[in-house]
């Protein structure tokens, strides 16, 4: 059973309205569809999406008002007249927004588990969600269903490197994770303090220089690496020209630290740092010449 929901899962909103475009499956559809008036529908508590901004709905309320809802709202009944919306509560904003009274719904039965699936699922796949509630997303499947990491990517269509480092955004410090939830850094910001010890400090730093994420990322590094600022000198002494500006060349091209020792005949070693899966998958990529 949990794997059929999990199947259901990955092929998001169509696996309910209707399955694979099938006559069963129109006529399911058909049957449920119907226009409600705004009034009868509520949000769903479980509704990853917490923020709804003005200035990211007027867009939505102008399409509205000239042409009315086209997609309808995925519903379930609840008591006394009233639906909970599983799937389009941005739409239900828009169309009060509006002035519009009705708008097209489907209607279905769902389980609690079923609504927060298709929830998380639609808003992920439209890309509606900050990195902070897209990663809070992942971690209730995961905890709640049991879902790993793979999973989850076979699911949302992401990489299994993408839902680590997006989970591991939820490690930071509450206030950075706050900027990060109103905008103020990026994702890309965030996964460069996750290794720092001074994530908090840094962030700041970040929003008043106005530093882009490769500019965070020499930052990040840099302020390691500055426990060992001694010992680099005499590394520096102790290798060639030729090695020097070898290991230069390496990192202009992966934007990772290359350190490559060079041991005579006896051979060396090269060694590239990284410190997330997304820089892990650049490396592999490059040497598989992809």
């Amino acid at each position: 059973m949990v794997q059929a929901q999990k199947k259901r899962l990955g092929r998001g909103l169509a696996a309910l309205i209707g399955d694979g475009g099938s006559e069963e499956g129109f006529i399911q559809g058909a049957r449920s569809f119907r226009q409600l008036p705004i009034e009868h529908l509520v949000p769903s508590p479980r509704n990853p999406r917490k923020t709804f901004r003005d200035d990211d709905t007027d867009e939505l309320v102008e399409s509205v008002r000239s042409r009315g809802v086209l997609q309808p709202l995925l519903v379930r009944p609840l008591d006394e007249g009233r639906y909970e919306i599983v799937a389009g509560e941005r739409r239900w904003r828009a169309a009060q927004k509006a002035g519009i009274y009705e708008v097209p719904v489907l209607i279905r039965e769902l389980t609690d588990a079923e609504a927060l699936e298709v929830a998380l699922v639609e808003n992920i796949q439209r890309e509606d969600l900050n990195p902070v509630e897209e990663a809070e997303g992942y971690r209730q499947l995961m905890e709640l269903y049991g879902y790993t990491q793979q999973q989850l990517a076979d699911a949302v269509g992401k990489s299994r490197s993408h839902i680590a480092n997006t989970l591991r955004l939820l490690t930071l410090p509450r206030p950075v994770i706050e900027l990060l939830e109103g905008g103020s850094l990026s994702a890309g910001h965030a996964r460069a303090l996750i290794a720092t010890d001074r994530p908090e400090e840094l962030a700041e730093r970040i929003i008043a220089q106005g530093l882009s994420v490769r500019d965070t990322e020499s930052l990040a590094r840099a302020v390691q690496e500055d426990r060992p600022r001694t010992v680099k000198p005499r590394r520096a002494v102790a290798k060639d020209t030729d090695t020097v500006a070898l290991e230069k060349r390496l990192y202009e091209a992966l934007g990772l630290a290359v350190t490559i020792t060079h041991r005579g005949e006896q051979g060396g070693d090269v060694r590239i740092r990284y410190k997330t899966l997304d820089q892990l998958d650049l490396i592999c990529r490059r040497l598989a010449g992809s």
